[in-house]
């Protein structure tokens, strides 16, 4: 009888098939690894996906109102809401026309869906956070579907008026129109700061504790306690926002235009001045 001998290069059926057991493992761990990697990668697109559409819809809402304002001024000025922002109780003409509050701001909420500027919806805020006028408010708040851009009731804007402060670096007699009377307010050149907010108060309460974020101040520079500013009480609560600074002129624009003379004359054109109030 003969004996068998195994095939060197062989291996024992058990450690075979533990061979097998770690390699499939090994294989297992690195499925799971590329698996969370991957899962952390897109919840990490998401994110910045999210964040990129909300500050762009943020954006859009505050220069939307911007843009408002602007045209209300530049264009006809025989409307109804060019007279509303430069009257005595507007947000440009109560600063203009009347000396004594030009330490406030004028609040309003932005209503596109409306007249966007309402005179009986707006708040005249001293720096002390009381109202000229009591029981008026042009606060926004979330509670209240007409104070939103729109009827997904995602956004809303905050709109705050205020004179820029006098500075040293000021350019002199900056603040007279050229060809103008210096004893005339038309005459006068009036600088102001323009802060549009906008905010997505459905991430969160737009209060922290008592204090209402909408009716803080504006001005970053009247406050050392960044919650006693929109931006920083609505940053304090978490809710997404974007405050949008732009510092404009309103004043008389002279533009010469020839006439023809009637009559006689000297036969040579005249140039007459047309004034018109703008923002730039």
């Amino acid at each position: 009888m003969s004996n068998i001998y195994p095939y060197r290069g062989s291996t024992a059926p058990a450690t075979q098939q533990g061979a097998v057991l770690i390699v499939v493992l090994l294989f297992l761990v690195l499925i799971i690894m590329a698996g969370v990697i991957a899962v952390r990668q897109s919840t990490t697109d998401l994110r910045l996906s999210t964040s990129d559409q909300i500050n762009t819809l943020l954006l859009q809402s505050a220069d939307n109102a911007n843009q408002n304002i602007e045209q209300s001024i530049n264009n006809d000025s025989g409307s109804d809401i060019y007279k509303d922002m430069l009257s005595r109780s507007g947000p440009f003409g109560y600063f203009m026309l009347d000396k004594k509050g030009r330490n406030n701001e004028y609040v309003f909420c932005f209503r596109p869906r409306e007249r966007f500027f309402d005179i009986g919806k707006a708040t005249i805020r001293t720096p002390d956070g009381s109202s000229v006028v009591a029981g008026m408010t042009g606060y926004c708040n979330p509670t209240e579907p007409s104070d939103y851009i729109s009827k997904r009731h995602a956004s809303m804007t905050q709109v705050s008026v205020s004179m820029t402060p006098p500075s040293k670096t000021a350019e002199s007699f900056a603040n007279y129109t050229v060809g103008q009377d210096a004893d005339k307010v038309s005459s006068l050149a009036f600088t102001f700061d323009i802060n549009s907010t906008a905010v997505l108060p459905a991430y969160g309460d737009t209060k922290v504790g008592s204090k209402d974020c909408f009716a803080q101040t504006s001005r970053p520079s009247s406050s050392t306690d960044k919650t006693d500013t929109i931006s920083g009480c609505l940053s304090s609560a978490g809710v997404p926002n974007t405050t949008l600074y732009q510092k404009v002129n309103v004043e008389n624009q002279s533009m010469r235009n020839k006439c023809v003379n009637f009559g006689k004359g000297n036969g040579l054109n005249q140039d007459v001045l047309l004034c018109k109030l703008l923002v730039k």
